[in-house]
């Protein structure tokens, strides 16, 4: 990854719970944060209420305990790649508005955190806590799986053509211009007939204007790279839309998925589009959540 990945990223906060859901947010936010020159703001909310607190004041010490413990491991691993390292531990009953404070307060550019935490049940998409952020947070969120790696070598921009699609685009043509990444820009005309084809082969099943539209959408964001000196290969596919956007990405095998936090068909008191939601539930790889200004 090169220098200045991103086009504004100086103060970058990671979340922590201390499961092995945040173990990918931790070693990929780091890893960013050395390649672009930032400072980490690593974050463990103790979620409590007052009441448990009463009942148990012995177990939220001990959980203070292991937060504390996990914090400082964070902190080691960030200096031993030389980056500059603030540890807090809030207690919040509410962590995810914890987490949007703290990334307000401390003006953070991205939020890095994982895909569920502790509390997160497998048969769901993701969990409560990294969704509500995404729709509250006032900055971009990056969610990495577990197992992820942000190798920064293919990126997939998916766009509609809404606002917050093209601010996702022009997100994306940065970070592939800064490192020399393989951009591939995808637009999904929604399709019931099939999971997956090729726009083109479906040409007789889905309307011309809704096609167009996706050609369009797709020129939009090649123009876009040209116009910073970087080649986009474009793809125009029919299907439902996350199913689409998951079966290239997997194809192409690409390690960034940038998308909007809406879409055409998202209503501005959602927290989040159910297409973002259902990608970053089902990504192998990090998916970079762009918030429209």
């Amino acid at each position: 990854m090169g220098d200045k990945i991103f086009a504004k990223l100086d103060n970058l906060l990671i979340t922590t719970d201390g499961s092995e859901f945040s173990e990918g947010a931790v070693r990929e936010g780091i890893r960013l944060a050395k390649n672009s020159g930032a400072k980490v703001t690593a974050l463990y909310v103790v979620e409590f209420n007052p009441e448990f607190e009463a009942l148990a004041p012995n177990l939220v010490e001990k959980m203070e305990i292991e937060a504390a413990g996990q914090l400082k491991g964070i902190k080691e691993k960030a200096v031993k790649e030389g980056v500059s390292c603030t540890i807090f531990m809030r207690r919040s009953d509410s962590p995810y508005k914890a987490i949007v404070d703290e990334a307000a307060g401390e003006s953070a550019d991205v939020i890095v955190m994982g895909r569920r935490g502790r509390t997160g049940l497998k048969r769901l998409l993701m969990g409560s806590v990294t969704a509500k952020v995404i729709g509250h947070a006032r900055c971009n969120v990056l969610v990495v799986p577990r197992a992820a790696n942000i190798y920064l070598r293919n990126i997939l921009i998916a766009t509609d053509g809404s606002r917050y699609g093209i601010e996702a685009a022009s997100m994306a043509v940065g970070i592939a211009k800064r490192s020399a990444a393989n951009l591939i820009a995808v637009s999904v005309v929604p399709s019931e007939a099939a999971p997956f084809i090729q726009a083109e082969m479906q040409k007789g099943l889905i309307a011309e204007k809704e096609l167009k539209e996706a050609e369009k959408n797709v020129a939009a964001v090649k123009a876009m790279a040209q116009k910073e000196g970087i080649s986009a290969e474009g793809i125009v596919a029919a299907g439902h839309l996350h199913e689409a956007i998951l079966e290239i990405a997997k194809e192409k095998n690409v390690d960034l998925i940038v998308v909007g936090s809406h879409g055409r068909t998202g209503i501005t008191r959602l927290l989040m589009g159910s297409v973002a939601e259902r990608v970053i539930g089902h990504a192998d790889c990090a998916v970079l959540v762009v918030k429209a200004g």
